[in-house]
């Protein structure tokens, strides 16, 4: 059980590795594309990477279907319901307050929102050492993203509550999710979860900036950031969710800072302050104790479930 918590760990840290390539992919992206229309056309193209996975685990013998129990239903429309309001919402609070504080507040609110609502929900609150890697690593993430001048920051109310509840949809959805995998292949799960979102993000896209307008180089990172960075990497999240808590999903995926760290420095040649190196430390430090604590409860609970009954 140990290795199966490790194991999750290391799958939701590969996941937070390609969801760090976005941001830089997005850069090359032309300055008229619309980010609603970006969140909302990865979701889609994710949708149908599902979709051909399925397929293609199904010829070589395997049974998954795209069927779900009917009284999971509810559960993936809840899950599709805050996939889609956590793209809107965060690009609308982001828009809204701007990059650093935006990306700082729906990131580093995630974890926070998934550890409350475990305690009251589940009525299994995280570890004290969940928590103060937690608070670490959003503290790292806050001055990683953060610029080294306060110049230009503004915290607008309404980009600020748009951004914690991109936050809160990123915390049920973990949460939710992690319910429908332990009855449902994981596979099947992202394909209708993602299918519900698109199709209440498209709309939503369409109002919000118009009709999409691309080059063929646009369409290219756009498939690139379905296929990898949405398709690839919600495919191992959601496995992932078998074997930790979705708690410790959330707080881990904060790694994602840490790889848009690294291109910043060798694709991009951007120039961090000296405070983001400081954040990447202790992004590091709490996912490590994070770690920590997930596999020293899986080992509790395997110890447990060995020893004899009174």
């Amino acid at each position: 059980m140990k290795n199966a918590s490790l194991a999750g760990a290391c799958m939701v840290l590969a996941a937070a590795a390609l969801w760090g390539t976005t941001g830089t992919a997005q850069s090359f992206m032309s300055a008229h594309s619309s980010p609603y229309w970006v969140g909302t056309l990865r979701m889609a193209v994710a949708t149908l990477f599902f979709a051909a996975f399925i397929a293609w685990r199904r010829q070589g013998g395997d049974h998954s279907t795209l069927a779900v129990p009917s009284s999971a239903w509810p559960w993936v429309l809840l899950a599709g319901l805050c996939m889609a309001g956590y793209n809107l919402s965060f690009f609308a609070g982001v828009k809204a307050t701007g990059i650093a504080i935006g990306t700082a507040v729906a990131v580093g609110s995630g974890p926070a929102w998934a550890g409350l609502l475990q305690s009251v929900v589940s009525r299994r609150p995280p570890a004290p050492s969940w928590w103060l890697g937690t608070l670490l690593a959003i503290g790292g993430g806050s001055l990683m993203v953060m610029p080294d001048s306060a110049t230009g920051l503004h915290a607008d109310p309404v980009g600020l509550v748009l951004c914690l509840a991109s936050g809160l949809c990123y915390a049920v959805y973990t949460l939710v999710s992690q319910r429908l995998v332990h009855h449902s292949p994981p596979a099947t799960v992202t394909f209708w979860v993602f299918g519900v979102a698109s199709t209440v993000a498209i709309p939503a896209a369409f109002g919000l900036s118009g009709p999409f307008s691309a080059t063929p180089a646009d369409w290219a990172i756009v498939a690139y950031l379905g296929l990898v960075s949405t398709g690839v990497s919600y495919l191992l999240f959601s496995h992932a969710l078998r074997h930790i808590s979705g708690a410790s999903g959330v707080t881990l995926a904060l790694a994602e800072p840490v790889t848009a760290f690294a291109l910043a420095l060798l694709v991009v040649h951007e120039r961090p302050a000296p405070a983001a190196f400081a954040g990447l430390a202790m992004v590091l430090s709490g996912l490590v104790i994070v770690v920590w604590t997930e596999t020293r409860s899986a080992r509790r609970l395997s110890a447990s479930c060995r020893s004899p009954s009174a």
